[in-house]
């Protein structure tokens, strides 16, 4: 009698064993995000800094501000430098003016003494004199365009210190990289920051990646593209079934990470697959989730 009751309870287990081994998911993994670290573009004191860890914002935002008092003095200081420059311009650009005129007038007393040259009531001196004073107006035109150019270069580089310092004050702007959650502050107002120092992370949550690991041989059931079921935790004993696309799959093996479980846990190399899933408001970073592929019967 004790051998029969053995017998059964061992086919009972043997059944439950096999049941729950049918239950099981083919891969398992955790969900994670691209996480962005937006980070300071300039070294200053932090002005402002309005997000907050869980804050939804949108890609461009205006978030924050560094000081730019430093960059706004120094351009404040060559926009005066410009118009001093500019002034010299302008009496240059008069001068040319009043011996173009000049010029003009000389011009016109040449064609007339020429006139009378060759009717013979002019003399050569006359000639030679309104030459030469023509000769004297034009180098004396051409050494103040030489001058004005010479202005106009520093203009040029007065104009392009300006738009150094717009890009520098344009870096102190801190904006929003990317339409997402703000998962960590880093920073906060009136601190003193640095070049590169994080600010806060960001990541969008609205589409989530599970990355699973899976042995060679079903590795054969799974490609780019397939549809795969997805199960998360909906309560103690309940799950709930969303749908994931395989986006990426590892080209290499590697050994079995220790916080995955595999279908045949003596595989100790895997590949892993990143599948994306879309958030339907309860996905979360880092939470456990169950993966089963479409065409596992097929085999």
């Amino acid at each position: 009698m004790k051998k029969n009751t053995v017998i059964f309870f061992s086919f009972l287990f043997l059944g439950l064993s096999c049941s729950f081994e049918d239950e099981k998911s083919d891969a398992y993994g955790n969900f994670e995000a691209t996480e962005i670290m937006s980070s300071a573009q300039a070294s200053g004191q932090l002005i402002s800094l309005s997000i907050e860890e869980g804050k939804e914002l949108i890609k461009g935002e205006l978030v924050g501000l560094i000081d730019t008092n430093l960059f706004s003095i120094k351009k404040e200081q060559i926009i005066a430098k410009k118009k001093a420059v500019s002034t010299q311009t302008d009496n240059i650009l008069a001068q040319i003016e009043t011996l173009e005129e000049q010029k003009k007038t000389m011009l016109i007393s040449k064609e007339r003494i020429d006139k009378l040259f060759k009717d013979g009531a002019a003399t050569q001196k006359q000639v030679d004199e309104i030459d030469g004073q023509l000769n004297v107006i034009n180098k004396q035109i051409k050494s103040i365009k030489t001058q004005n150019a010479s202005i106009l270069s520093e203009l040029l580089a007065l104009n392009k210190q300006i738009d150094e310092l717009d890009y520098y004050i344009s870096k102190c702007k801190i904006t929003n990289p990317i339409n997402g959650i703000v998962l960590t502050k880093f920073a906060e107002e009136s601190e003193i920051v640095a070049q590169g120092m994080p600010l806060y992370s960001i990541a969008n949550l609205n589409e989530l990646t599970l990355r699973i690991y899976v042995d060679a041989i079903q590795l054969s059931q799974v490609k780019i593209g397939d549809k795969v079921e997805v199960l998360i935790d909906k309560t103690k004993d309940e799950t709930q079934k969303l749908e994931g696309v395989i986006r990426w799959i590892s080209a290499q093996a590697e050994f079995t990470p220790k916080i995955i479980q595999t279908k045949n846990e003596r595989v100790s190399l895997v590949y892993a697959v990143k599948v994306t899933v879309k958030n339907n408001g309860y996905l979360k970073i880092g939470m456990p989730a169950e993966v089963n592929f479409n065409n596992k019967n097929s085999k």
